[in-house]
């Protein structure tokens, strides 16, 4: 899958700018495209900068929690649910733990701390894998759930907004929940479909009703509080959160006479490891993502979709929002850049600034997420997984649509 998808890039690329020079009249192009190239292998070598800090780090305080007990406790707790969606992982096995881990970082924006804990669960799930180099059907559900957007709290995209001068930067916030639970549930629906796993057992409803009420009753109180106010609360809870799991792994890793310092220093080795072997992969996916994205397929795509949504009679206003949408899978900075964009040039409270906001907080960079989580344990046969993630991605996009129409006219 991931042999055509990456030469299918570069052929979708070519055609794209066979177009632009004789048909566009724009023979720059050709040299957008090798330009773009050097660029993203740039781009790549600053994530791994990036990444290598980022998975030391995490890594480290990860492996005093694992020494604490602190995962095998979690891992137990949610055993009976983990073992109805991905019944390969045996019960207690710790990827249960790091897998709940990763969800809940990226449930309240904590990026930085979930990619890391990620990685080391798929890491785990890989003991499991009989394949060296084919996913798993529990890699792929964890993968496609990360790709859907698991986040609560949007608060970059506040930051843009108020950036730009909005009078009310969380306006978006309850279209953004509501877009981002409709991918999420899309991705788990659409993998259990493939996989054939039972989500009406009585213990996945409980679970999965239990979810709803909480995120309800959550979207019911934060509704009451002004934007300042609820501005102020995301950034307090991301924080506090994020030094509160620390502490939390510090303190029960005292309590049960974990050597703290060697400890952290024998997972920080664990993260150099694993972001060593990232390059390749990243390299591979940001260099055809770049040539794809400068070759002006996009572009054709937007005309296309404009002029359906004109023979159809339908509004176009969505249209204008798209490039954010477009974009979303195959790159995070470009999809900002085009929500920055949208914004500056239509209006930050305009139709297709809040739904092109909308967007980019219920999808997610579905190419870069794929290459770095398996590409962190040599998996190159992806299976049914970049189609669901796409299919997670696409009812985020048709999802925004809707609640903006509703919401916003």
């Amino acid at each position: 899958m991931l042999n055509r998808l990456w030469f299918g890039f570069f052929l979708t690329a070519a055609i794209a700018g066979l177009a632009s020079w004789l048909v566009g009249g724009h023979p720059d192009v050709w040299a957008a495209m090798v330009e773009s190239l050097f660029q993203m292998a740039k781009l790549s070598v600053q994530v791994m900068v990036l990444l290598f800090g980022t998975l030391a780090l995490w890594l480290g305080f990860l492996k005093i929690a694992e020494r604490a007990g602190l995962v095998d406790a979690l891992a137990k707790l949610l055993g009976p649910l983990f073992r109805r969606l991905m019944p390969e992982v045996p019960a207690g096995h710790p990827a249960i733990g790091l897998i709940c881990l990763n969800f809940a970082a990226n449930v309240l924006g904590l990026d930085n701390a979930a990619t890391p804990i990620g990685l080391r669960a798929m890491r785990e799930l890989q003991t499991l894998n009989p394949s060296d180099d084919t996913a798993s059907n529990a890699q792929i559900l964890f993968l496609v759930m990360n790709a859907s957007s698991l986040t609560l709290l949007p608060v970059t995209i506040f930051v843009y907004r108020m950036q730009q001068g909005a009078p009310d930067p969380t306006l978006v916030f309850v279209p953004i929940l509501l877009a981002t639970s409709a991918s999420s549930l899309a991705g788990l629906l659409s993998v259990s479909l493939m996989q054939r796993i039972r989500l009406w057992d009585p213990v996945v409803l409980v679970w999965l009703v239990g979810g709803a009420l909480l995120l309800g009753g959550f979207i019911a109180i934060l509704t009451t509080l002004s934007a300042a106010a609820l501005s102020s609360l995301s950034s307090l809870l991301g924080n506090l959160t994020l030094f509160a799991i620390i502490m939390a792994f510090l303190l029960a890793g005292a309590w049960r006479k974990v050597p703290l310092y060697e400890t952290f220093i024998e997972g920080a080795k664990d993260g150099f490891d694993v972001a060593k072997s990232l390059l390749p992969y990243l390299v591979a996916m940001l260099c055809a993502v770049g040539v794809l994205r400068a070759s002006g397929a996009l572009d054709f795509v937007l005309d296309g979709i404009r002029w359906l949504a004109h023979a159809g009679h339908l509004d176009t206003r969505f249209v204008d929002a798209l490039p954010t949408a477009l974009v979303k899978p195959l790159s995070g900075s470009a999809a900002r850049a085009m929500l920055i964009e949208t914004m500056q040039h239509s209006g930050v409270d305009s139709f297709p600034a809040l739904l092109a906001a909308t967007m980019q907080g219920s999808t997610e960079t579905t190419f870069y997420v794929l290459a770095v989580y398996f590409g962190a344990v040599g998996i190159q046969r992806a299976r049914h997984a970049v189609g669901c993630a796409l299919i997670a991605d696409l009812a985020g996009v048709l999802a925004s649509i809707g609640v903006c129409y509703w919401f916003f006219g």
